[in-house]
């Protein structure tokens, strides 16, 4: 898993990566001395040990606006596909979807709510023909990739259709906020949000407007 060290979507995708064995790369817009944001510290220590963090520029570049854009093509570079999970119109996440497709690569949006700003840029990307994902399967099968992964006691189950999570008993039926969730389970944010991605793409989790979540009926 290939994606930026950002805050929300990116560092859930790194740790959720790490936590189920697989390898995980962040391409960062700063030197490799520097760690931006700061919150991501000790994720990005985490990713050094278990992963790689790679950069272009030298040792002692701060964080300069500019050099994120200029870095996303290295990160559709080193990917088979690029997801784009939200985006505004304008979100540098449709930049690195552009790349993915110049050089390309397959690419994969998620969409949402026809109300949600942070959807729009997901729909423009699904009218242009890239695929629309609902299930993690929907990802592997593209890429032809196994549809099955290991889990912690070494058995094996369907990507994308986790068994039953205490998350989905704390989400309840009814629309939360992502802090009302973690004040009920008590999850860092890193992991309550890349766990919130997996049940999203398994089909058991909607991401409404608003910033809102909802455990969806089994059908």
């Amino acid at each position: 898993m290939v994606s930026g060290l950002a805050l929300g979507i990116d560092g859930a995708a790194h740790d959720g990566a790490m936590r189920g064995g697989g390898d995980t790369i962040a391409v960062v817009g700063t030197g490799l001395d520097r760690v931006y944001p700061k919150k991501n510290l000790s994720l990005a220590h985490r990713i050094v040990q278990q992963g790689m963090i790679i950069s272009e520029f030298p040792l002692g570049t701060p964080p300069l606006m500019a050099n994120f854009p200029k870095r996303n093509r290295i990160i559709s570079g080193l990917s088979r596909g690029t997801l784009v999970v939200e985006a505004a119109l304008q979100s540098g996440s449709l930049i690195t979807a552009r790349l993915a497709a110049e050089q390309g690569k397959e690419v994969f949006a998620i969409p949402g709510s026809i109300h949600s700003p942070q959807s729009r840029g997901c729909h423009a990307l699904i009218k242009q023909g890239a695929k629309l994902v609902e299930l993690a399967q929907d990802v592997l099968e593209e890429l032809n990739l196994p549809l099955t992964v290991q889990t912690a006691d070494g058995g094996d189950t369907a990507a994308g259709r986790p068994s039953d999570d205490p998350l989905l008993e704390a989400l309840g039926f009814d629309a939360v906020s992502l802090d009302a969730l973690q004040a009920r389970c008590g999850l860092d944010t890193a992991r309550l949000q890349a766990q919130l991605l997996e049940l999203e793409l398994s089909g058991q989790v909607a991401r409404l407007s608003g910033g809102l979540f909802q455990r969806l009926a089994a059908g």
